[in-house]
């Protein structure tokens, strides 16, 4: 295989930084290798969670009745080209990431291809640890309403964010809205964006494949 594999995304447990702060994220288990009789040892765990923890997916179900669940997203949809827009130099906690900031990424590596994955890298990651700075009482970086409308004239898969959402919540949900209206995804909580090139890579979006599920936990790689 030629390609080199990128992991963008971060690791669940019962600590990891979530919108209200409890994740909601068990894994107990049942059955251990002590409880076996040799040569069969087993582990037997069970997991509970919320499905918008974590690296994950929101469908457009997620705010829009009637639209497209996790298991109705085609795999065309979520294996795609993938553009890394940066703007952790000017990324700080009160920063919208608005329309110029995808004009003067297009004006150096030319107009965003249609059915492209977009992740915006602000840089927020680098709190993950730390979760009280993570969450910040909302505030971190996020995308105008404007910049939203902009990447759908694009005709964009789906758009990330290395941040809890791409809205604080402040103004309410307006990229939620749009996007997901507009029958794309979103994906939030993404690791590790800043190892993609700005253009060239894939990105393979896989969600746990949840019937009627409207948010689900993914794996994300990029292929580089």
């Amino acid at each position: 295989m030629n390609q080199k594999l990128v992991d963008l995304t971060h690791t669940l447990s019962s600590l990891i930084p979530t919108w209200d702060g409890n994740c909601g994220f068990t894994l107990t288990t049942h059955t251990d290798y002590k409880d076996c009789t040799l040569p069969d040892l087993f582990r037997v765990q069970s997991i509970q969670m919320n499905a918008g923890i974590g690296t994950h997916i929101d469908a457009p179900a997620h705010c829009i009745p009637d639209t497209k669940t996790i298991e109705q997203l085609t795999l065309d949809e979520l294996v795609t080209n993938c553009i890394m827009i940066d703007i952790s130099t000017k990324a700080d906690e009160n920063y919208l990431i608005i329309p110029s900031d995808v004009e003067q990424f297009e004006k150096e590596h030319g107009t965003i291809p249609a059915d492209s994955f977009v992740i915006f890298y602000t840089g927020w990651e680098k709190h993950w640890h730390t979760k009280e700075k993570y969450i910040n009482k909302h505030n971190f970086p996020a995308v105008d309403i404007s910049t939203a409308k902009l990447l759908l004239e694009r005709n964009i898969a789906g758009l990330g964010i290395d941040t809890l959402s791409a809205d604080t919540g402040k103004n309410g949900f307006g990229v939620h809205q749009v996007i997901l209206g507009a029958g794309k995804y979103l994906v939030e909580n993404i690791a590790n964006a800043s190892i993609l090139p700005a253009t060239g890579s894939q990105i393979g979006v896989f969600p746990i494949k949840i019937e009627d599920g409207t948010e689900a936990p993914i794996r994300l790689v990029g292929f580089l």
